[in-house]
């Protein structure tokens, strides 16, 4: 007799080709959705959203006065990853479009500054939002000024009130400077038909601490924190969600409560606790299993940490990448710290072998900071008597799993080795003058 949890046939990836796979997916029978499985994803907007109910109103109440006719105030939202800063934002939008009759005059453009990073970009991106015609789009190639020129006159040509919603605004600024939010902040003295309304929102509590004292004071803006959910918190949006895209009765006891207080631990993360339900769900049926179990939620943070290792490490820059690999390997050869003297001298090594020119010490000292701001290392300051003070770096991901996910870039893939030449290679990284490998 099967368990509840177990396969009752085989799983769904037995098939030895694709096609066979694909075959096998199209016969079965979905026993656990019911809805859209979009619906467990961060992207779905939900109608309601649980313990937001106080920001979503602080944030209507910033947003009503465009519905007058009036120009509301700019406003910066703050809160870590996963505490519903852009969901509510969107949902505030979308009841201000639904009012067809009193919004017509307000234009929302959305920008993740995340992948738009740059004033360019960013002032392009909103010019093209705004365009009529394919041929009144701002082309790549143009100055700076000429676009930014060319953007007012859309902005004039729409009229009324443009909502510019800038999400990750903090790695706008980390990567280009505050200089394109003063141009955003004076735009409302330039323009005759429009006018501008700037929405920031930021995973950095400190972020306006790093804005020049005349950008912070032409923004003027209000502000909003959004503090993390909690695990029964999480408990409720997982439990909300689930009604909607799952049959009755396939989820065991304990499957959101295991779901909501991993992601509890990790700052309060509505998106990680979306993502580990989510996930745990698609295992289920690759098992072809009856019911979701807290098996299933085990192995889905697994994949989930490793999968975000994997993402992280592809989207470092190339130096970056390269001076990881020298941390993971002086790691891995020490099994503990490793001061930032040898990893430079490591670092150094390997960019020479690369074909690259390695950067000064201060360069590599920014990206330590960056590697210890996405959790992949720790570094603490030690003293060494007269010798000064340094950092010990702590490799906080699993090396055998990292190391691989580099290896995958072609910049990197030089340093791939079968698994017979790890020692020789750590010993050669050692002695730099040995021949073989290094």
């Amino acid at each position: 007799m099967t368990s509840p949890g177990s396969p009752t046939t085989a799983p769904v990836g037995t098939g030895s080709t694709a096609s066979e796979l694909f075959d096998s997916v199209l016969r079965y029978s979905n026993e656990l959705f019911r809805g859209n499985r979009e619906i467990l994803r961060e992207s779905y907007i939900p109608a309601r959203l649980p313990h937001r109910e106080h920001q979503i109103r602080q944030v209507a109440e910033v947003f009503a006065p465009a519905l007058k006719g009036d120009i509301p105030s700019n406003l910066l939202i703050y809160g870590k990853i996963g505490t519903g800063k852009t969901a509510v934002v969107a949902q505030v939008r979308q009841d201000i479009q639904r009012r067809s009759d009193l919004s017509a005059h307000i234009t929302f453009v959305t920008v993740n500054c995340g992948n738009i990073d740059t004033p360019y970009s960013l002032l392009q991106t909103m010019g093209n939002t705004l365009a009529p015609r394919e041929a009144d789009r701002i082309p790549t190639g143009w100055s700076l000024d000429r676009v930014q020129s060319t953007m007012r006159q859309l902005m004039d040509a729409r009229g009324g009130t443009l909502i510019l919603i800038l999400d990750e605004i903090d790695r706008l600024v980390a990567k280009s400077g505050d200089g394109v939010l003063y141009t955003l902040s004076q735009l409302n003295t330039e323009l005759e038909e429009a006018r501008l309304v700037i929405v920031g929102i930021s995973n950095d509590l400190k972020f306006t601490n790093n804005l020049d004292a005349r950008v912070r004071s032409r923004l003027n803006e209000e502000k909003i924190l959004f503090p993390p959910y909690d695990a029964p918190q999480l408990q409720d949006i997982l439990r909300d969600r689930a009604k909607e895209v799952f049959k009755d009765g396939v989820l065991d006891a304990g499957v959101i409560e295991r779901c909501a207080a991993y992601a509890a631990l990790e700052n309060g993360d509505a998106r990680r606790a979306l993502a580990l339900l989510r996930l745990a769900a698609e295992m289920a049926e690759r098992d072809r299993a009856k019911r979701i179990t807290a098996d299933h939620v085990v192995k889905a943070k697994s994949r989930l940490e490793q999968d975000i290792i994997i993402e992280c490490c592809r989207t470092l820059p190339p130096h970056c990448k390269v001076l990881l690999y020298a941390i993971l390997q002086a790691y891995e050869r020490r099994r503990g710290g490793v001061l930032t003297g040898e990893v430079y001298d490591g670092y150094a090594r390997l960019s020479q072998r690369l074909g690259l020119q390695p950067l000064h010490a201060r360069s590599i000292s920014n990206y330590l900071s960056e590697l210890e701001n996405l959790g992949l290392i720790r570094a603490t300051i030690v003293s060494r008597g007269r010798g000064g003070r340094t950092r010990e770096i702590v490799v906080d991901v699993p090396i055998s799993e990292t190391m691989p996910a580099l290896e995958e870039d072609p910049l990197l893939a030089p340093l791939g080795r079968p698994k017979s030449l790890n020692q020789t290679i750590l010993t050669n990284f050692d002695n730099p003058g040995r021949t073989g490998p290094y």
